[in-house]
């Protein structure tokens, strides 16, 4: 019989909650889901959808709420799915589904207010779990979104029958935004910076697009289907020419089989911190800043011939940069051009030994070729021979190249002859060292477009590009790209104008606004968001403690640490004591406002002394009808005193009509005082 009666108080509980709450509080759970719905597996989306639907279908008695044993069973087997899924990975994405999974699992007991709150603050903490996989200004548009959601549905749920609950909620909302973003724009710009929770290693499991330290001949042209941003670049003086923008990343030296891998394994670093404004101050003519998108990778990107300025990438060997742990966020870092800089290194012929690498079989045309051409050129004479044979005979450039499964360096440079960009450069590479020539195969990117206004280039993902490195006694390591002997365009203009005749670009990409560059309005909106959310990770997103301390020493006075925390503290103080103020006056004014209220409380506190307390949702009728009977001498003036009080609540008068009226009250609360004085009264006297 107990347990009967328990189940039957859940299910009463289950529709405590006013349906227009719930109904917010689960559109908040959708919108702020929808940040991670490109990593969260689909059953667990699925569940998450099912359990709320279940909340919502119990609301309204079409289901019931599963009592203690089915949720439990529930809450088993989706967390035996859970653990099936993750395979013993332990990372920040595994661990943000766990608790998007417990979240979903809350809405099956979710019956009461507090469990109505315990949700809120929970939601309130998905919306910050979001900002570790984005930080674009679009989603926190959505995060913010959500949350102001969660606050309409609870001034719903502490006035569910308000008239126009809706628009007033917002009202309310916006109201209360406006007072208080100056506070937080100051505390944002003067408030001592601190790393964000994003600049923690996140060890994330998510596949991320982009170059990686290998190279079969489709990985590239894999990448040249995809729009995503790589990184962008912001010059301080003029930006180099098209055909001059070689972005490069790593160095491919060992050949196994038909993959290029690098050959000496970068050393294993500790995770730390992620040092994400690394672009400081002014840029000098000959400096430029790049703004990469998270790769997991620890290689940088940069042009040939530069030098680090931030502290957060340190130079490697070969002219190549890498960031001091990989890059699972947004990174800021900035570079400076040295003037007739170039990649040419001295080496001796041990360090040369690994670049002249090759598999003991395979491609037997492609190594007598380069025999033959040995036997009467010298290096640079090969290299000028196997540039013009690319010009001279019919090699095609193209993102549709045909399978070589067997002997493919023979088969594209004899048979075929059509590749792309990493076909050509792995057989040139071939080649070279097949005739002597120590060489090695460089990925990156080339190329890159003006975003809006011309400000900063864009580099996508679809210029993704690899050449080759050659090292030629006399001058070092020389760029040679088969790629610009081939197809000019791709070097001179982009890949869309390399590829136009075949109209292969983007063809598997339908959604890319890259793809419809003929539509001037959708490449407008296009460049145009993207402006905006550059300037968001710059400004925003990346505004730390250097940038900070950048901003603060621009100011008169040399601001440092201890008086950002003087300054903090006096915002701070000066906004609490102005919204005391406000507060203190809008309540007299309240006061003011609502004289006829204290009236009536004085009248409520009079009967209280009488042994007439007033009770719950009584009407003043009702009271006056009691004080009537508990004392007569004052009941005639108690019922024309509830007849004012109606009168003035429920029927509309003018102004001076109730002014007039409030003095009658207080002459007639007056007289029952003196009545009951009279008639004895004395406090805590019981009536029925």
């Amino acid at each position: 019989m107990d347990r009967i009666r328990g189940t039957q108080s859940e299910e009463a509980t289950a529709t405590n909650l006013p349906s227009r709450a719930l109904l917010w509080l689960i559109a908040s759970f959708a919108l702020l889901l929808s940040p991670q719905w490109d990593r969260l597996p689909l059953w667990l989306i699925a569940a998450c959808a099912v359990l709320a639907a279940w909340r919502w279908l119990a609301q309204y008695g079409r289901v019931r709420l599963p009592g203690r044993l089915l949720r439990t069973g529930i809450m088993l087997v989706l967390i035996g799915v859970y653990v099936a899924t993750v395979q013993g990975r332990f990372t920040v994405d595994t661990a943000a589904s766990f608790f998007v999974l417990a979240v979903g699992l809350k809405w099956l007991e979710t019956r009461s207010v507090r469990d109505f709150y315990v949700l809120f603050f929970i939601l309130v903490y998905l919306a910050s779990v979001n900002f570790l996989f984005h930080q674009e200004i679009l989603w926190a548009l959505v995060n913010f979104t959500g949350i102001a959601l969660l606050l309409v549905g609870l001034q719903v749920l502490n006035a569910p029958e308000l008239p126009g609950g809706m628009t007033s909620g917002l009202r309310r909302l916006g109201g209360m935004f406006l007072k208080t973003l100056p506070i937080v724009v100051l505390l944002f710009v003067f408030f001592p910076r601190m790393s964000p929770l994003w600049s923690v290693p996140l060890v994330s499991g998510e596949a991320r697009t982009g170059i990686s330290d290998t190279m079969r001949p489709g990985d590239i042209s894999n990448l040249a289907q995809s729009s995503e941003r790589a990184f962008r670049v912001t010059f301080g003086g003029e930006m180099p020419a098209y055909r001059d923008r070689y972005w490069r990343g790593l160095i491919l030296d060992y050949l196994d089989g038909e993959t290029w891998r690098q050959g000496q394994q970068e050393p294993f670093r500790a995770l730390g911190r992620v040092a994400v404004d690394g672009g400081i101050g002014e840029l000098e003519p000959n400096q430029y800043d790049v703004l990469l998108e998270p790769t997991d990778q620890r290689w940088a990107f940069a042009l040939e011939g530069s030098r680090a300025v931030s502290d957060n990438v340190v130079e490697d060997s070969a002219d190549l940069f890498r960031f001091r742990r990989p890059a699972d966020s947004p990174v800021r870092y900035r570079l400076a051009l040295e003037s007739g800089a170039s990649v040419a290194e001295t080496q001796n012929a041990v360090e040369l030994r690994r670049y002249l690498q090759l598999p003991q079989e395979g491609s037997p045309r492609a190594r007598d070729f380069a025999r033959e051409l040995r036997r009467t050129m010298d290096d640079e004479q090969v290299v000028r021979t196997l540039l013009q044979r690319f010009r001279q005979q019919e090699y095609f450039y193209t993102l549709r190249p045909p399978a070589m499964p067997e002997d493919g360096i023979d088969s594209l440079l004899f048979d075929e002859k059509r590749g792309f960009c990493a076909h050509y450069a792995g057989a040139t590479t071939f080649v070279l060292r097949a005739a002597g020539i120590p060489s090695r195969v460089v990925v990156g990117y080339q190329g890159g477009e003006n975003g809006a206004g011309g400000d900063y280039l864009i580099v996508r993902q679809y210029d993704a590009h690899a050449w080759v490195e050659a090292y030629i006694d006399g001058r070092g390591w020389v760029r040679i790209d088969p790629t610009a002997a081939i197809a000019p365009d791709r070097i001179e203009s982009g890949l869309r104008d390399a590829v136009a005749e075949e109209g292969s670009f983007l063809e598997n990409n339908w959604t890319s606004p890259q793809r419809y560059a003929d539509v001037a309005l959708v490449q407008w909106a296009s460049l145009q968001l993207d402006r905006i959310n550059y300037q968001w990770q710059r400004w925003v997103v990346g505004y730390q403690g250097q940038s900070q301390m950048d901003l603060m020493s621009r100011l008169p006075g040399g601001f440092g640490m201890r008086e950002l925390g003087y300054m903090t503290a006096g915002i701070v103080g000066a906004g609490l004591l102005i919204a005391g103020l406000i507060s203190a006056l809008q309540m007299r004014r309240g006061e003011r406002r609502d004289a006829f209220r204290r009236v009536v409380d004085t009248w409520h506190r009079l009967c209280a002394s009488a042994g007439v307390p007033v009770r719950h949702g009584e009407t003043p009728s009702v009271l006056a009808s009691r004080l009537a009977k508990a004392e007569p001498a004052a009941g005639d003036s108690a019922r024309l005193f509830a007849r004012m009080v109606n009168s003035h609540y429920y029927s509309a008068g003018k102004d001076d009509e109730g002014v007039e009226q409030l003095k009658r009250m207080r002459r007639l609360l007056a007289t029952m005082k003196r009545q009951l004085r009279r008639s004895g009264t004395r406090t805590g006297k019981s009536s029925d």
